[in-house]
């Protein structure tokens, strides 16, 4: 008698085991979830080609510096470390906008959508 109960508990556990693990493995493979995990190898590889850029541009400024000194050159007044992005310009530094009149012209507006 509990030899069946065991064999059948021990069974009715391997069921669901297999079942879990079927299922989650059928959800790794949905669209969405490929999706997903091509996006976080995408990311993950820029990482490390932003990585080993910087790692090659340090290696070119020590590199240089070592030139420099041994053919006796002066250096850079300051090696430039990163590059900033330019500050943003201003609307009014634009100047006045194209659609600004001096004189009043009824201004009729059309839809393109209209047309089909």
């Amino acid at each position: 008698m509990f030899r069946r109960t065991f064999w059948f508990t021990a069974g009715a556990a391997a069921g669901v085991w297999a079942t879990a693990k079927v299922n989650r493995k059928l959800k790794q493979l949905t669209p969405e979830s490929l999706a997903a995990q091509a996006a976080n190898k995408a990311v993950e590889t820029g990482h490390r080609l932003k990585d080993f850029a910087l790692d090659v541009r340090a290696g070119m400024v020590q590199r240089e510096a070592e030139l420099e000194e041994a053919l006796g050159l002066d250096p850079a007044v300051e090696p430039v470390q990163a590059r900033e992005l330019p500050e943003p310009r201003r609307r009014g530094a634009l100047g006045p906008t194209p659609h600004t009149t001096t004189h009043s012209i009824p201004t009729i507006s059309y839809n393109r959508n209209e047309d089909h």
